[in-house]
């Protein structure tokens, strides 16, 4: 995995820790309650959250399997399990990872708070949780995920400097992803810490369960509130409620649409950015956010702790202090740097963007 795309985000990675130590203290933080070393025949369970994003099919789950086999001699298993945003079936899920005794389980939570009590029967169990992408409550044993605030935060930087002097001039819709995931409240902060004061906030909404037709139809009673003429940016968490921002404004009569921020670089997305529907998006490195986990997970499984050759920092869950964590930075995404991203990254390639319908603006984009 090349790394270069994402040094220019490295000095985001210390803002939303709650402490640092060397990684050799962060990894004797955790034994998880595994204190056997075991071989490379371990099991883990895999947890994600929905299969709404195309990015947990795509990347983590294919990334995560590939990793576990190459670092376990092709003798680990993953057992997974996909919650389909139901906080209820993953709660359930958990329990059947407990009664299949996996060595080790990496969660991605649909809800935070939810979880917290599966992961303590885990712990009980001598199971160990690696939360993944959010950062669950409970004993959790390591955690891993991007800079949620520096998200939110480039999100807003994008939107004032697509504005520009226009910034004031009307009303900003800010579209927030769901109560229950916990990032969400972060790339709300962050934005908010950028945009406060320099723009006008006509309406703001957190989307239940992060999907774009309650994006749109929220879109839509802003627009009704707010009159269309008065918008003049939006703030979207991700591509997938950017993509019903877009609907919304484009039924609503607008030929031009107002920037609209995203995150995740999904090909839609990024398809958008490229004919200018979509302002920008947040680059993050599934990839090797996925290996990350892995790495945790299998050490862990086999020692007990985090192996302290990772860059580790900690953080605070709510019931645990000075957790392991690795904090992947991020990078804006806009029409000018998809060939530095997701193309010379191998999210994409120039063909899986620049399809018979996306042509023209992909050659004006210099997409070849």
């Amino acid at each position: 995995m090349r790394r270069a795309a994402f040094a220019v985000a490295a000095g985001a990675m210390a803002v939303s820790l709650a402490a640092c130590g060397s990684a050799k203290e962060s990894g004797d933080k955790s034994d998880g309650g595994k204190k056997t070393a075991k071989g490379d025949d371990i099991t883990v369970g895999l947890l994600l959250p929905e299969n709404q994003t195309a990015r947990y099919e795509k990347f983590d789950k294919p990334i995560i399997e590939k990793q576990i086999s190459d670092l376990t001699n092709g003798k680990g298993k993953v057992e997974y399990l996909n919650a389909k945003q139901d906080a209820t079936l993953q709660s359930q899920q958990i329990d059947t990872m407990i009664t299949k005794k996996v060595d080790v389980l990496i969660l991605d939570a649909v809800d935070y708070k939810a979880v917290a009590q599966g992961v303590k029967k885990a712990k009980d169990a001598g199971i160990p949780v690696v939360a993944y992408d959010r950062l669950a409550e409970g004993p959790i044993s390591a955690y891993t995920s991007f800079d949620n605030v520096e998200v939110g935060k480039t999100q807003g930087e994008a939107l004032l400097k697509a504005l520009g002097g226009k910034a004031k001039s009307g009303k900003i819709v800010m579209m927030n992803g769901s109560v229950t995931d916990p990032n969400a409240a972060q790339f709300k902060k962050g934005a908010h810490d950028v945009l406060d004061g320099k723009v006008n906030i006509g309406k703001e909404y957190d989307t239940k369960e992060w999907k774009p037709e309650n994006a749109n139809a929220n879109m839509e009673g802003a627009i009704s509130a707010l009159g269309k003429a008065n918008i003049v940016g939006v703030y979207s968490a991700n591509d997938g409620m950017a993509g019903g921002v877009i609907t919304a404004l484009k039924g609503a009569g607008l030929k031009t649409v107002p920037p609209v921020t995203g995150q995740d670089a999904e090909l839609a997305g990024v398809q958008r950015i490229v004919t200018g529907e979509q302002y920008m998006s947040v680059f993050k490195s599934y990839p090797q956010e996925a290996e990350t986990v892995a790495k945790m997970a299998v050490s862990i499984a086999k020692t007990g702790k985090v192996d302290g050759s990772l860059q580790t920092s900690t953080v605070d869950s709510g019931t645990e202090k000075g957790v392991p964590a690795v904090i992947v930075p991020v990078v804006s995404l806009t029409k000018d740097n998809i060939n530095d991203t997701v193309v010379k990254e191998g999210y994409y390639t120039v063909g899986d963007i620049c399809t018979a319908k996306y042509k023209a603006a992909c050659d004006k984009a210099g997409l070849k």
